[in-house]
């Protein structure tokens, strides 16, 4: 009879925890259902394009949580690609009436903002307007909103125009007090991806590759933004150097940044007049989402330009680490390219590529998948704010390649970097290690000890060996002789203006351009675009971000002061040892 009672117990237990967990997903799917209906709402009659230069600017839109309103941690995001489509359909759309950007903290690498200030003046050509109005712009907001017919700031608003600068961290005074060693392996004078980790600050080939490009970048948004406020290079610069984010905002009104000052309430008023509303009228602003999401005109037909988006750090396949990033996955990218290979309406590929690189295995896998698929149909590669090192191994073989005159590109070089981390487990931590082994190497890699001479002298010889074939690759793919290719390579970044000039890129364009120029090696004229992969489910991977989350907050607890060595340590031990990928985090800003 106890067992009886036990047993009932047990089901009835069982049901309710089901009835639990059913109701819970009964309610999620509902509150999805209706977001999604409400996410996106038709465009009205006589609207405004409100556009909120906040966040950061991500590649590709995904699919939209419905539950982000339970939480106040999600970072708004511009994505890119439905930026762009809802402003060529708003300059076609007879509702839209204009556009007002809100100036605000934005951040993007400078391509993404190049290709985002390109559409915007593209729309300007429909002969409709573009207002903005900000209490704070930054360099990025700012460089955006200079396209606009008029430029408002509040009357102590603040605009951040103080040129560029990359600041790079290093975190070698760090690993020596908790007594970690990196064990380097490089083929590339300006290869200083390893640069974090055994230096304290930048090496002369590193400062002399970072002045250059970013000399380079900001010499773009200068003549952008002269050309736009009607004034000059040199004026810009004076203006630069006098740091305006501190200065009376009536600097920028007479530097000629800034057209008035004045409160957002009489940027209204403006806004009104130009839409001819009387005082009462309201205004009717619609998002970029909800113009993305209207109704195409363009006329359907069978024939197919594809584009598939490569964005995030190069991997060999999924991993459980706590970044939550996009990432380029070579095994699911061979796969997916595949697919579009064998489809016989697909006439032509572009691919989308903003990488820094990563895995040089993986950029191996997909330069491989890429030539198939070469073999079968044009290949044009749209680069975006950076297509560096693995992200220019993959790229390297395609029919054409497309890069914005400020894309980071390049970094043709490999490294290999393990830690020695002997001197934190054994003296700091009291770990000690012994072995049975039956060759002389069969430990190899182990973090407990130092490599021994053999060891250095084979690794080194390795990574020789990928930076030949990644030369190679090049070689072939450019139709460049090695040696030539070598000339411009050794590891150093060029933006695409640069790239240009020695060969690496065949033309400056957006990502519309590749697209044009891949229908016309197909030999086709009218044709649908597609995207691919498809977009996540927003609940992919919910489950896994909290677990990493509680992960990682009871191994910081747990570690304390030593959490920042062990995360470094980490990621590099869940990475391919092998890296294709650029030099070091510029930190632009």
């Amino acid at each position: 009879m106890k067992d009886f009672f036990k047993y009932v117990l047990a089901t009835i237990v069982g049901i309710v925890l089901t009835s639990i967990i059913m109701t819970i997903i009964c309610i999620v799917s509902m509150a999805g259902m209706m977001a999604s209906e409400s996410m996106s709402q038709p465009v009205k009659e006589n609207s405004i394009l409100r556009i909120k230069l906040q966040g950061v600017i991500s590649e590709k839109a995904g699919e939209q949580n419905p539950l982000a309103f339970l939480t106040d941690n999600e970072m708004q995001e511009i994505a890119l690609d439905e930026a762009l489509d809802a402003l060529k359909k708003a300059a076609k759309n007879d509702k839209v009436k204009g556009i007002y950007l809100e100036g605000g903290v934005l951040s993007a690498t400078p391509a993404e903002l190049q290709e985002l200030r390109q559409g915007l003046v593209e729309f300007k050509k429909s002969g409709k307007w573009i207002v903005s109005y900000g209490d704070m712009y930054t360099r990025a907001a700012y460089y955006l909103c200079s396209t606009s017919d008029k430029v408002y700031m509040n009357p102590i608003g603040m605009l951040d125009w103080s040129g560029m600068a990359s600041q790079p961290i290093f975190y070698k005074g760090l690993l020596e007090k908790v007594g970690v060693k990196m064990q380097v392996f490089k083929v590339g004078t300006y290869k200083s991806a390893v640069e974090p980790y055994i230096c304290d600050q930048m090496s002369d080939a590193n400062r002399e590759q970072v002045t250059s490009f970013l000399s380079n970048i900001w010499e773009n948004m200068l003549k952008d933004v002269a050309k736009s406020r009607k004034t000059t290079v040199e004026a810009l610069n004076s203006l630069a150097d006098s740091l305006t984010l501190l200065s009376d905002p009536e600097t920028s009104v007479k530097g000629g940044l800034v057209d008035k000052l004045c409160y957002k309430s009489e940027v209204k008023e403006e806004l009104k007049k130009r839409m001819e509303l009387e005082d009462d009228d309201k205004l009717t602003f619609t998002t970029l989402s909800d113009v993305a999401n209207s109704e195409d005109l363009n006329e359907k037909v069978d024939d197919e330009i594809a584009i598939y988006y490569a964005y995030g750090e190069i991997v060999d396949d999924r991993t459980s680490g706590f970044s939550q990033e996009h990432n380029i996955i070579a095994k699911e990218m061979t796969l997916d390219l595949q697919k579009l290979a064998n489809d016989d309406d697909v006439k032509a590929v572009v691919i989308r590529v903003n990488s820094p690189g990563g895995s040089a295995y993986a950029s191996e896998q997909i330069w491989h998948e890429i030539e198939l698929l070469k073999a079968k149909k044009p290949v044009v590669i749209s680069m975006g704010g950076l297509a560096a090192s693995g992200g220019y191994y993959i790229s390297c073989g395609a029919n054409k390649i497309y890069a914005e005159p400020t894309t980071l590109t390049g970094s043709i070089g490999i490294f290999g970097i393990i830690p020695d981390a002997s001197e934190l487990l054994t003296k700091k931590l009291g770990i000690t290690f012994d072995v049975v082994k039956t060759n002389a190497l069969s430990d190899f890699g182990s973090t407990g000890r130092p490599f021994n001479e053999t060891e250095s002298r084979l690794m080194q010889a390795y990574v020789n060996k990928g930076y030949e074939l990644f030369t190679g690759r090049v070689a072939k793919g450019r139709n460049m002789a090695q040696d030539s290719v070598k000339a411009i390579a050794e590891g150093r970044v060029w933006t695409g203006e640069q790239a240009l000039k020695i060969g690496l890129v065949d033309k400056m364009g957006n990502l519309d351009d590749a697209v044009k120029a891949a229908a016309k090696i197909a030999k086709i004229e009218k044709y649908t675009v597609g995207q691919y992969p498809d977009a996540e489910p927003w609940y992919v991977g919910l489950l896994d971000k909290n677990t990493n989350d509680y992960m990682e907050s009871h191994i910081r607890a747990l570690l304390g002061d030593y959490y920042s060595s062990f995360s470094l340590i980490r990621n590099i031990k869940n990475q391919n040892p092998i890296q294709a990928r650029l030099p070091f985090d510029p930190n632009i800003r």
